[in-house]
Parts: C-alpha cells; structure tokens; sequence
C-alpha cells in the first residue's frame, strides 16, 4: 500500500534527454500538476476486484501517516484485517510523473513496505486465490514460499520490484508460481535475467500473462498462446494504476471459474476504464455498467 504523488509533465521526456549524455544526466521537468492518490499494487488491486464483487484481503504493511488510508478500506467495505501498521516509519510513496506520450519515471520511498516480511499468510485465513505483487523483498520471498506451504495458488506478479532479485531468485518466483503476470518489458527483462526464453517460462507454469499496453495482451497456457485484444478506452488520460486493474479482472476471472479468453478480456476491459480516470482508485463503475460494457465490447456476456 502507498500513497501516489503523481505529476503530469506536458512534453516530451525524450525532447529533454540526450542519449550520448545519459552518464552525467542532470534534468529537471516542470509539472504544472501535482495530485496524492490512494495507490499501491494492494490497494488498487483490492479496489478493483471489489467493483467486481469480490471479496479482496490485502496483506502489507503501512506506516504511522496510514490512518486515512485506513479509513477508506473501511468505507469501501475491504478487510483491513491483514494490514500492519509500523508506526516508527512512513506509509510507501511513489512519486510519478507521465509525459504527454504516457511514458513515466517514478521514484520510490519502500517506507513501511520494507517491513511486508512480518505478515503471515497462514494467519490470513482461508484464502481462495493469492497474488504476489511489488512488495517489501523479503515479504515478496516469504508469501510466496507460504503460499504454496498453505497450498494456496499463486499470481507471482513482479512489476518494478523485480530489480531486486538475482536470476536464481528469480527461477526460484517462477518454481513456486502458479500463474506469472507481467508487462512487455518486465518480460523482456525475466528473460534476461533467469536466462530463459518465454515460452521456456510458460511451460514451467500453468499460465503467462503478457501485457502490450496498446496492443492488447497474451495468454500463454497449456502450449497455446490466446491473444487478447486492446479495448478502446473512453479517453487516454492516466496509465497510473492500469495493470493493477487488469490483475484484478484475473483475480476475478480465475477465483470464479471463468476460461482465460474470458478472464483476459475482462482484464483488458478493467485497464480501459482505469486509463480514462486520473489516479489509480478514481473509477467507480457498478458492476452492471461493467456487465454492460463487456457485452458491448466482445458481444457475449460475463
């Protein structure tokens, strides 16, 4: 869980960098807006999967600046039962800032975050379906070994926390995986990394989830690779947030016994109605208005 700074900065950032310069780089952008969301993967992954009717359990840590956050769990009628708070410490930060093409450098205080090791996943209770998303490293390694003690299936998802971990660590994720999910470039670099190609990595799962932002996604699963196509957003306005919706339509896909072209179509449909809000956690559609819009999009319906 963390609180987002996000700024939008109206150019280009490749206008202000120079790539024979990138050694000794000194930029500044100016951000004439300036916003503090509710974020964090847990939490926007909770607040989706909510809006779908699920039943979200966030495990993380927040620090002595949490209480608001707190309070809107509440409110939105999400278990907070899992959540520590460290009160010698603050909550996570992450300051954002997206470009007139979308493209975005962040910067990340982990906070609390560091301390995610000291929840326990055989104290949360019957779990159905478990996901591993950026995290404190040594929470990240712990919820994943204890998922699969408990027996509890598991979406290793690790985003922007992967640069903390070696290639045999790494392996070590895809070994006790379930399912992986990941974006284009996160791929790229998992591959890289462990030393093995992404079909390598599908068969050692029962499913790879690969995200292409505009071009849609891949499932890849059981030898077959299903195509999911890009739904066409309202309007493009701000990626923050968007694969965290999209991990919580799989949450709700797989936890409800849906097939993946189904699964990975409502994921795809989630990413399109987060990027047409600012912030991660400003959508609110009811789930009918998502029933209809899925029937509109791919004329079948959930």
């Amino acid at each position: 869980m963390a609180f987002d700074v996000i700024m939008q900065y109206p150019g280009k950032f490749s206008d202000a960098l120079l790539a024979d310069q990138l050694h000794k780089i000194s930029v500044s952008f100016l951000v004439p807006t300036m916003r503090r969301e509710f974020g964090g993967c847990a939490g926007n992954i909770a607040y989706n999967l909510k809006l779908l009717g699920g039943e979200p359990q966030i495990m993380a840590t927040i620090g002595h600046d949490g209480g608001d956050y707190l309070q809107r769990l509440d409110q939105q009628g999400i278990s907070r039962k899992s959540i520590r708070t460290i009160d010698s410490i603050y909550t996570a930060q992450c300051f954002i800032t997206t470009d007139a093409d979308n493209n975005q450098i962040n910067a990340f205080h982990p906070g609390a975050m560091t301390y995610s090791h000291e929840n326990k996943v055989a104290e949360a209770g019957p779990v159905k379906l478990a996901i591993v998303a950026p995290d404190g490293r040594d929470g990240m390694l712990q919820h994943s070994e204890d998922c699969v003690a408990q027996g509890i299936p598991l979406i290793f998802d690790p985003g922007q926390g992967m640069p903390m971990f070696n290639g045999d660590e790494l392996k070590h994720f895809i070994e006790l995986a379930t399912y992986i999910a990941m974006n284009d470039y996160e791929a790229e670099m998992l591959a890289s990394r462990t030393g093995l190609s992404l079909p390598q990595i599908a068969e050692r799962v029962s499913a790879l989830v690969v995200t292409r932002g505009e071009l849609g996604a891949e499932i890849y699963t059981g030898g077959d690779k299903i195509d999911i196509p890009c739904v066409k957003a309202e309007r493009i306005l701000d990626p923050t947030g968007c694969g965290d919706a999209f991990r919580a339509g799989m949450l709700y896909g797989l936890s409800n016994g849906m097939d993946w072209a189904t699964t990975g179509r409502l994921s795809s449909l989630l990413g399109s109605i987060k990027i047409a809000h600012q912030g991660p956690q400003n959508h609110a559609p009811s789930r009918a208005e998502i029933d209809e819009q899925f029937h509109r999009v791919f004329g079948y319906r959930l």
